[in-house]
């Protein structure tokens, strides 16, 4: 620990000058103060903007009081580890700040370490900064931030890039605020949050306007998936919503199960909404792959408002794996697929797949007002290991090249939805007559009528998408119904036949018709 001011005697605090004594004095008060640290700096000075310190050693090793902030000088790089640990805790109307000042954000320089570890931190906020590691492949070893046991934290505007883990990794820490994080060009992830056993010691964490590009995966995890863009574990109550994953996983150093733009997993209460994950891969001839996962053992949770387009596996995954807890109560709405799920094992817009082979560890899944659109796979895929039950799909659209569906549809309910096939006009299980198929599965039958469609949505431009950011999700009519089409109001009321409450919301942010079939009006 370095002297502090305090400490020296007073004749030595008046060689030191006026500056160097208003610090002083604001620091022996209680009063907060803010340091500055800048290239040309002095670590022997008192950190003050006119006597700023040099390195990032001299402020690892100074306590900070609720309510002092650090800056260090925009555009320079700075070498090593910041440390914000216990001895650095704010308090909740007087955080401790670190950020940048001047021109641009500064840049912490880990070389082959972390950026910035936060141990037992409350009440922080780290904002403006550029992290940098010195590549997944050449020599680092680490994440970008790590994150442990902290809570009331806010973090925002940060370029995280070079790590092989995650660019962001939060491990049991609870009331965060993460925003505006571009996590790019790192390992196993770009950001990452996980908790202990069970799914409570990570908690109340939202996750906004963040984008995860390009982390292609951990060359040494060779036991594991790698590569994701964001993914969340063992964690409760947790919002990722304007956030965007594009190009991850395609280095993923081993075949098996593969990495996904946006998911979670052994979750609770998980709500990911208004996000874009587009061309997303895996590794050659592995699994996965896709655009967004609700996967083993996560319940109570939504995927709502989102597009996938592009990714080699399937825009939306519905999983649950061998060992996990019981995944159920989950729900599927008002999302758009384009093309994915070209060249992993899904083959189509949304995959089901159970490896426990226990339906009674996968239940309670509702799919309504998706728009799944695929011009040469299947629109739904179910694995051959997919037991399951009360799995229900209402209102959707679903677009094929060919034949629509794949695999076992044991005894989903269908009812409401739209089948069309681009070749064909209608082709499931062999069968080309839509009548025809709904009576022999019973599928889209309520009443003994037939409660389905096989028309054309119409839609106005299908198959080339070419957003890019998550805020224009909203403005995207690729794939709104004609307003004159039967689509408009030929489903099923939800709400008053099954008290299904749909919000009323469609993809576009706009009134939903409440027999609307797909996901844009």
């Amino acid at each position: 620990m370095s002297l502090r001011i305090s400490q020296l005697p007073a004749l030595f605090l008046l060689l030191l000058g006026p500056s160097s004594l208003i610090a002083q004095q604001a620091a022996s008060s209680g009063q907060p103060r803010a340091y500055y640290i800048r290239t040309d700096g002095n670590d022997q000075l008192d950190g003050s903007a006119r006597e700023p310190w040099k390195t990032i050693a001299k402020l690892n090793g100074v306590h900070l009081n609720p309510g002092d902030s650090v800056f260090f000088f925009g555009g320079e790089t700075f070498y090593g580890t910041l440390e914000l640990n216990a001895s650095k805790t704010g308090q909740p109307l007087h955080p401790i700040q670190v950020s940048s000042y001047g021109n641009g954000p500064a840049t912490i320089d880990a070389g082959d370490s972390t950026a910035v570890v936060l141990y037992l931190s409350k009440y922080l906020s780290l904002k403006n900064l550029r992290l940098k590691g010195a590549g997944r492949k050449n020599g680092n070893t680490k994440s970008g931030i790590s994150m442990i046991q902290c809570s009331h934290l806010n973090l925002d505007s940060l370029d995280i890039t070079g790590f092989q883990k995650s660019g962001l990794f939060i491990y049991a820490s609870a009331d965060l605020e993460v925003s505006h994080v571009y996590a790019h060009d790192n390992g196993s992830a770009g950001i990452t949050v996980e908790g202990e056993e069970g799914k409570k010691s990570s908690r109340i964490i939202s996750i906004r306007d963040c984008m995860a590009d390009n982390n292609p995966g951990d060359p040494t995890n060779l036991t594991n998936h790698s590569g994701n863009g964001i993914v969340v574990g063992h964690c409760t109550s947790v919002l990722i919503d304007r956030c965007s994953a594009t190009s991850n996983g395609w280095d993923m150093p081993r075949i098996g199960n593969g990495p996904v733009g946006i998911w979670c997993y052994e979750a609770d209460s998980v709500t990911i909404q208004n996000c874009l994950s587009y061309r997303n891969k895996t590794s050659v001839g592995g699994a996965d792959g896709g655009g967004f996962d609700l996967d083993g053992g996560v319940t109570n949770s939504v995927i709502q408002y989102c597009f996938s387009y592009g990714n080699q596996g399937s825009g939306y995954c519905i999983f649950q794996y061998w060992g996990a807890s019981p995944w159920y109560h989950n729900i599927i709405r008002y999302n758009i697929t384009e093309n994915d799920g070209t060249v992993s094992d899904s083959r189509a817009g949304i995959y089901v797949w159970n490896s426990s082979g226990d339906k009674n560890q996968f239940y309670d899944c509702i799919c309504y007002n998706n728009t799944v659109y695929n011009s040469t796979e299947a629109a739904v895929s179910f694995s051959e290991k997919s037991e399951r039950k009360d799995f229900m799909f209402y209102n959707n659209i679903f677009v094929g090249g060919d034949s629509l569906i794949k695999g076992n549809k044991g005894v989903d309910v269908f009812l409401g939805n739209d089948w069309w096939s681009l070749s064909r006009q209608f082709n499931a299980d062999g069968m080309t007559s839509f009548s025809s198929w709904t009576r022999k599965y019973r599928l889209e039958m309520n009443a003994e009528k037939i409660a389905g469609f096989n028309l054309n949505p119409g839609f106005p431009h299908p198959g080339n998408c070419t957003l890019t950011r998550a805020r224009n999700l909203a403005d995207c009519s690729d794939y709104r119904i004609p307003a004159k089409s039967a689509l408009q109001g030929g489903g099923i009321d939800l709400g008053k036949t099954f008290g299904i409450q749909t919000g009323g919301i469609d993809f576009n942010h706009r009134k939903a018709p409440a027999r609307g079939i797909g996901a844009s009006f």
